[in-house]
């Protein structure tokens, strides 16, 4: 299967704006591009590429006044298999954990495992370990948070997800890491492009979304607590600690989003 991804983003900007920008597919899926997904600036401004603390693949850039345009776009060769599951991965002892998952275990800037610790224990602590428990959390994110555009604030943190119950695909992943650190489970914030592909219209504006990555049974697994059901064509981006880490855009500076739009389709034939 070919999926045809990428993005269009506009900015009105002020003044002079240095930017981080992290909008190219993940590593992970390099060799399953067709061409190189290169950041396009209108106007064309110099964009210095580095991969950050945890392995994803930043651009920097200088944006002049006035309006801003950054693009990418590219063909995935995808297996277009749904997500896989793994029912009897079983959970890993923090004994026995690898050094590298052992930050996913933490609090961070969105999840305070602190202050969800004792809520996390009470529902699901009576919960099978391994797979069924981090399914229990997700099927209880899922049912607990009301999803909106409407509701998206990027302050927004996995206690006040959990005490408002409204929210954004972002804060349906925040909720599910933290309750899993919690309960001693590694945890991980993905974004990225998930599809329609093989579900029945009408199908939302297409996004990008947010989902997450468990530790279970020795290596990573795909949950995805806001649709909580195996997709298509899920495109990683980027990956860290929760959306602090990975944010799409960050400026140095004040500006407008003035335009956004996401591509995320099944390609038929040899069109590009």
């Amino acid at each position: 299967m070919r999926i045809r991804v990428g993005c269009e983003m506009a900015y009105e900007l002020g003044q002079v704006t240095p930017m981080i920008v992290t909008l190219n597919v993940h590593s992970s899926r390099v060799s399953d591009l067709e061409r190189p997904d290169y950041l396009i600036t209108t106007p064309s401004v110099p964009v210095e590429g580095y991969r950050d603390s945890f392995g994803n693949w930043c651009n920097r850039l200088v944006a002049p006044p006035g309006r801003l345009t950054l693009r990418t776009e590219t063909v995935v060769r995808d297996t277009g298999q749904w997500d896989t599951m793994d029912p009897g991965a079983e959970q890993v002892q923090i004994q026995n954990l690898p050094a590298e998952t052992l930050l996913y275990l933490l609090g961070s800037r969105y999840c305070e495992t602190d202050r969800l610790s004792d809520v996390a224990w009470s529902l699901f602590g009576s919960a099978p370990l391994g797979w069924a428990r981090v399914q229990a959390i997700c099927d209880y994110v899922h049912d607990h948070i009301t999803f909106g555009y409407e509701h998206s604030r990027a302050t927004r943190t996995a206690v006040e997800a959990f005490e408002e119950k409204h929210g954004v695909c972002r804060d349906f992943a925040h909720l599910a890491l933290t309750f899993c650190r919690c309960l001693n489970i590694p945890a991980r914030y993905c974004t990225g492009y998930i599809s329609d592909i093989g579900l029945p219209p009408p199908h939302a504006p297409q996004d990008f979304a947010a989902w997450i990555e468990v530790f279970l049974g020795g290596r990573w697994h795909t949950f995805d607590p806001r649709n909580n059901d195996p997709r298509i064509g899920r495109i990683l981006i980027a990956r860290g600690r929760d959306a602090a880490d990975v944010p799409l855009t960050l400026t140095f500076g004040p500006g407008t989003l003035v335009d956004f739009r996401v591509t995320t389709e099944e390609v038929i034939g040899s069109d590009f």
